[in-house]
C-alpha cells in the first residue's frame, strides 16, 4: 500500500481544509473495513478494475468518481477490487457550507456524487487524473481552492476549532455552549448543521474519537482508556464503541493495521 499525506500551512487552505491524502494499493483481501473517524471528506476515485461497491449504514453504492462523505456513525465495508485509488481531501467542516451551499450534516452516514451537486468536479477529477504523482494532483486541488475564501466569525471559528479536536471530549452542553458563546438551542442547530447529530449525541461521538486514538496508538488498558476518554465506566465505553463501529475495543485492537480506522480482511 502507498499512502501520501500533505497537511496546508498557508492561512489561506488551512482556512478550507485539514488535510489532502492519497492511498493507492494492489491487494487479494477482498474487504475493507472503515470505522467513523469524524470528518467531512470529499474523494476522487481512481481505481480502474471497474465499479467500487461500499456499505453504509444498511445502503449499498457504487462509489462515483467524485463523491464528498460526512460524520459517519457507522463503518463502512468496501469491497476491494485488485486495484485501488483513492485521493481525498480532509474539509473544515463549517467550510462546506459556504463552497457547496449545503451543510455538511447533509452529508453525514451517506455517499453523494459531487457530480450532481456542481457538474465542474467532473472537470476537477479529469485535472487530477491528468497528473502522475501525488504533488501534481496536490498542486491542481489547491489551485481550485484559490477560487474560494472564508471570512471566520469569531463564533463559528470556536465552534469548528471545537469539531475538529480531539482533546476536547470532557466537556459539558453548558461549557461547550458557554464556549463558542452560543444559547444551546444555537449551538445545537450549528453542532447538527455540521454533523447531523444534536450536542449532547455528539460530545458522546468526541469521546468514541478520543477513544479510537488511544486505543490505536498506546497500550494503555481499555479500563484507562474508558476513563481518560469520559466514560461513566469500562461497560459504557465498550458499548458506545460497538455502535459506532460494530467492535468491541479489544477487537479493534487485536485487527488494527497501521492505518487508523482501517480494517482488511
Amino acid at each position: 500500500m502507498n499512502t501520501n499525506y500533505y497537511i496546508p500551512k498557508e492561512t489561506c487552505f488551512t482556512d478550507l481544509i485539514q488535510s489532502i491524502w492519497q492511498v493507492q494499493h494492489t491487494t487479494n483481501l477482498e474487504t475493507e473495513y472503515i470505522i467513523p473517524k469524524g470528518a467531512v471528506e470529499i474523494i476522487f476515485n481512481f481505481s480502474e478494475d471497474g465499479p467500487v461497491t461500499a456499505r453504509l449504514m444498511h445502503t449499498e453504492y457504487h462509489l462515483p468518481r467524485c463523491f464528498i462523505n460526512g460524520f459517519n456513525t457507522g463503518p463502512i465495508h468496501i469491497q476491494l477490487s485488485k486495484q485501488q485509488f483513492f485521493f481525498g481531501v480532509v474539509f473544515q467542516p463549517l467550510v462546506i457550507k459556504k463552497i457547496f451551499r449545503h451543510p455538511a450534516g447533509l452529508f453525514a452516514d451517506t455517499t453523494i456524487d459531487l457530480g450532481l451537486i456542481d457538474h465542474s468536479f467532473y472537470s476537477l477529477w479529469y485535472q487530477l487524473a491528468e497528473e502522475n504523482d501525488f504533488d501534481g494532483k496536490v498542486s491542481v486541488l489547491l489551485n481550485w481552492l484559490k477560487k474560494y475564501s472564508v471570512q471566520w466569525e469569531r463564533q463559528e471559528q470556536l465552534v469548528n476549532d471545537f469539531l475538529c479536536a480531539r482533546n476536547r471530549h470532557e466537556l459539558s452542553v453548558k461549557e461547550l455552549s458557554g464556549h463558542v458563546c452560543y444559547s444551546p438551542r444555537h449551538l445545537s442547530r450549528k453542532i447538527a448543521d455540521a454533523t447531523g447529530m444534536n450536542t449532547e449525541s455528539f460530545l458522546l461521538y468526541k469521546k468514541y474519537l478520543h477513544a479510537v486514538d488511544l486505543v490505536h496508538y498506546t497500550d494503555l488498558s481499555l479500563t484507562n482508556i474508558a476513563y481518560q476518554s469520559g466514560f461513566s465506566d469500562q461497560s459504557h465505553f465498550i458499548r458506545s464503541f460497538k455502535t459506532y463501529t460494530g467492535l468491541t475495543p479489544g477487537e479493534y485492537k487485536r485487527d488494527k493495521t497501521f492505518v487508523k480506522g482501517h480494517l482488511y480482511k
